[in-house]
């Protein structure tokens, strides 16, 4: 029996690093659109000058944006990370909180787009900020997409 990508998203809360950071899924949405993610203040997270790693700001956005497009997309694609830009805007304290979308008009237009069996590396945005709505930090994440190419028989 396959594992949900909600099971997944829920189970990666107690995946090590997350759960060392105090990352954790906070939301999805029904058509698994939308991912709010949070990480709370705790003695071990933070750094010598109170503040949370960068390291732990940049973790906490690592992987959600795949996990979209790898759900929409389904398996007869290849969705990577490929690359990220994180920048730092003031000092993170307390619980930060991320949320990653991506709408279906872009999830449609991949999914057309893929059909040429070329790559694609579309840019995501997001924002990391703190418990009252002020920007921590802003990411850019571009995925590598492609159409999984078919085997090739051996011979």
């Amino acid at each position: 029996m396959p594992i949900s990508l909600r099971t997944i998203l829920y189970l990666l809360r107690f995946y090590p690093p997350y759960f060392g950071a105090g990352v954790s899924v906070k939301h999805i949405n029904a058509d698994i659109t939308s991912i709010t993610v949070q990480m709370k203040m705790r003695f071990w997270n933070r750094n010598y000058v109170g503040t949370h790693f960068g390291g732990s700001l940049y973790s906490m956005c690592d992987p959600w944006y795949m996990f979209i497009l790898l759900e929409h997309l389904g398996k007869e694609c290849v969705v990577w990370d490929k690359g990220a830009e994180i920048d730092f805007v003031s000092p993170g304290k307390g619980t930060m909180t991320a949320v990653f979308e991506i709408d279906h008009q872009t999830i449609h237009r991949l999914r057309a787009n893929v059909q040429d069996n070329q790559k694609h590396l579309p840019v995501f945005e997001t924002t990391v900020t703190n418990e009252n709505g002020e920007i921590v930090a802003r990411l850019k994440k571009t995925l590598y997409v492609r159409k999984k190419r078919p085997k090739q028989p051996t011979d």
